[in-house]
Order: structure tokens, then C-alpha cells, then sequence
């Protein structure tokens, strides 16, 4: 009985590790990619591109890769997404033109779709049920450390051996990946039903959507953060911005476990109302700061808030669905949570042109607000009807 309730396996090990490497092969082109961009005659609008094409195809892509994960299995989907991936990584290198170096983005932003989604339903069949929320922290945990380390891995790179290595690196990198998910045994969830080729749903999975909602509402706000907090450093007068990304993954990667442990002994409701306040405090924070102490205090609270919410989102999608759908549920929600990055970044950038980027922030907290009175209306709602009197048949 102790062996079925252990977390730290040979699997979950393996896979986080693979996991790690892809993240911080694909943190190292974060820097890099816009200035290999630029070095090729690209201009403002192709460097803007090289964000939107991948998050438009990876988007795309998610809700066929959890349907694809229902019904062909785990395994072959992972390891095409890693194939795919690789060979655009590798690819950069020979492309003649800045043309052909978006097109390839997008390519990359499928097998980058292809694998997330994969990563997340695999950790959730191997996790204990009475332990996911831990089990998600920790492997979040593994995904911000390699955000910490892995562009200015890619700066060394780039800047010391140039863009060979660079992709060099990053597609060895993947290659690990892949050969560190070839050790993991794979196997059917608990309670799933065997892959069909009809299918046993949609695309999407209905029981996923409210979490979904609410994980689109971070994401909002994690746009906005990651789209304009240099522009905001420059136009208050923050010169080392990268401190907030530095505190900001020292703080997730120690509250995740910690709320992960919450969520598995409390429920949501302990970590979702929470961590939803602490992230809207983050943001009014952020735009009140004019000093590098205010910065960091809103990094520390940002990684405090959304460190909680979004692995217990994902675990919570994860809880509330069949064994069989959890691709569609995980496709679901990355679904929802990459629109609302990438639809974040186009509503609060038209916002921050007409009043600037520290009002804008505050105006964002809003989001927040919303996703805590979407939340409480849910709680009370699901509290009615726990409440309600059965009917008794005569």
C-alpha cells in the first residue's frame, strides 16, 4: 500500500528530469531567438512574430493532442511532438531568410503544443490521486528551475560559441529529453477505457471547462507580465528588471509543494481563493513600484500567488475527469491558459498605449477580481446544491 502511494518514482523522476531539459532547451531561445531575428534583418514586427506564430500553433495544436492521447495512446504522441521539435530547433541554423525562420517558429510551436500537453497527462496518470497536488507542485518545481537557468544558459551560449551551438545545444538538449522518455513506462490510467480510433469524445472535455475559465484569467495576467515588464522597468526607471524574474522562479519553485500539500489535504477552495488575492496584490504592487525592493516584493508575491493557483487548476481539471479524457481535459486547459497569454498581451498592449504601463497593471487587477467573483459564485452554487434535499422515491 505504501509503494502505490509513493510519489517520488523511477517514472516521476525520469519524466521530470526529461521534462527539465525540454523546458530549458526551449528557455534558452527565449533571449536568443529575437536577436538572431534582428542579426538576419528582421525588424520589430518580425521579432513580435516569433512570440504570435508559436503561441498561435501551439495553441492549435493542443486540443488534437489531447485527443490524439485518448485514443492513439501516450507514447507515439510524445515522442513525434519531441521529434518535431528537435528538428525545427536544429533547423534554425539553415534557414536563408528571416521568412523562412518564422515559418519554421511555427512548426516549432506545434511540436512545443504536441509536447506540454503530453508531459501533463502522462504526470498526471503516474501521480497518486490522493497526492496530485503535490505531485503537480513538484514537477512545476522542475519547469521553473529550468526557466531560471535556462536563457541565461542561452545568453552564455550565444554570446561565447554563436548560433550554432546555440541550437546545437538546445537540440541536444532535446534529444536527451527524448531518450530520458523512452525509460519511462507508459501505461493506461487507472479506470481509462482502451484507445479506439472512433474516439470516446471531443476535442475539448466539458467537465475541464471551469477550470479552464479561470486558468484563461491567469493567463491573462502572465501575459501582461511577461509582454511589457521591461517596457514598464524603462518607463518608471527599474534598470535590472531581470531581478523579478529571478525572485519570481525562487518563489514558485517553493511554494509549489507547499500548496500543492494544501490542495491535496484542504481541497481548491484553500489554495484557488488565496493564491487568486495574493496574485491580484502582486499586480497592484507591480505597478506602484519605482525601485528594484518594490520589484522583487512583487515578483516574491506574484510566484507566492500564481505558484499556487496554476498547478492546482491543472490538478483540479485533472480530478474532476474520466482516466480516459485526461488528454482532452489537459489539452483544455493549456488550451485556455495559452489564449489568455496571448489575448492578455493584445487587450493590456492596446490598454498600456492610452494610459501607460504602470495604470495598466492596476486596470489588470481586474482580471483578478473577476476570476475571485467567477470562483465564489461557483463555490456558493456547488454549496446549494451539496445542501439541497435528495428526493425520495416513493
Amino acid at each position: 500500500m505504501k509503494e502505490e502511494n509513493s510519489l517520488w518514482t523511477k517514472e516521476f523522476v525520469i519524466l521530470a528530469l526529461s521534462n527539465f531539459m525540454l523546458f530549458v532547451a526551449f528557455q534558452m531561445l527565449i533571449p536568443t531567438l529575437p536577436v538572431y531575428i534582428t542579426d538576419k534583418g528582421g525588424d520589430q514586427l518580425a521579432v513580435g512574430l516569433v512570440v504570435s506564430l508559436f503561441t498561435v500553433s501551439a495553441l492549435l495544436v493542443r486540443p488534437f493532442t489531447g485527443k490524439a492521447l485518448d485514443t492513439m495512446g501516450r507514447r507515439p504522441v510524445l515522442l513525434s511532438g519531441l521529434a518535431i521539435f528537435m528538428l525545427a530547433v536544429f533547423g534554425y541554423y539553415w534557414m536563408a531568410s528571416v521568412a523562412l525562420v518564422l515559418a519554421l517558429r511555427f512548426v516549432h510551436g506545434i511540436g512545443w503544443g504536441i509536447v506540454t500537453t503530453t508531459y501533463g497527462t502522462i504526470v498526471s496518470d503516474i501521480i497518486p490521486a490522493e497526492r496530485r497536488g503535490e505531485g503537480m507542485g513538484y514537477f512545476g518545481m522542475f519547469t521553473n528551475l529550468a526557466m531560471a537557468v535556462g536563457p541565461l544558459i542561452g545568453l552564455w551560449v550565444s554570446q561565447s560559441w554563436g548560433y550554432g551551438w546555440l541550437f546545437g545545444v538546445s537540440g541536444g538538449l532535446t534529444a536527451l529529453a527524448m531518450i530520458l522518455s523512452r525509460m519511462v513506462e507508459i501505461k493506461a490510467p487507472i479506470g481509462a477505457t482502451q484507445p479506439t480510433a472512433g474516439g470516446n469524445g471531443g476535442l475539448f472535455e466539458k467537465k475541464a471547462l471551469f477550470p479552464a475559465l479561470l486558468a484563461l484569467l491567469t493567463g491573462v495576467m502572465y501575459g501582461g507580465i511577461v509582454s511589457f515588464i521591461t517596457l514598464f522597468g524603462k518607463e518608471v526607471g527599474i534598470e535590472n528588471v531581470g531581478l523579478y524574474f529571478l525572485f519570481n522562479a525562487i518563489s514558485l519553485m517553493l511554494v509549489r509543494p507547499l500548496s500543492g500539500k494544501l490542495f491535496d489535504r484542504k481541497g481548491p477552495f484553500w489554495v484557488l481563493m488565496p493564491g487568486g488575492i495574493i496574485t491580484g496584490v502582486a499586480v497592484l504592487t507591480l505597478s506602484y513600484s519605482t525601485t528594484e525592493t518594490g520589484l522583487i516584493a512583487a515578483a516574491i508575491l506574484f510566484g507566492i500567488g500564481a505558484g499556487a493557483v496554476q498547478p492546482s487548476l491543472q490538478a483540479w481539471t485533472i480530478q474532476r475527469v474520466d482516466p480516459s479524457r485526461r488528454g482532452a481535459a489537459t489539452g483544455t486547459f493549456f488550451s485556455a491558459f495559452d489564449l489568455g497569454i496571448g489575448g492578455g498581451a493584445m487587450i493590456l498592449g492596446a490598454i498600456a498605449k492610452q494610459t501607460g504601463f504602470a495604470l495598466m497593471y492596476r486596470y489588470s487587477m481586474l482580471v483578478m477580481v473577476l476570476y475571485l467573483v467567477i470562483y465564489i459564485m461557483y463555490v456558493i452554487r456547488q454549496s446549494k446544491k451539496a445542501s439541497a434535499p435528495k428526493a425520495v422515491s416513493s
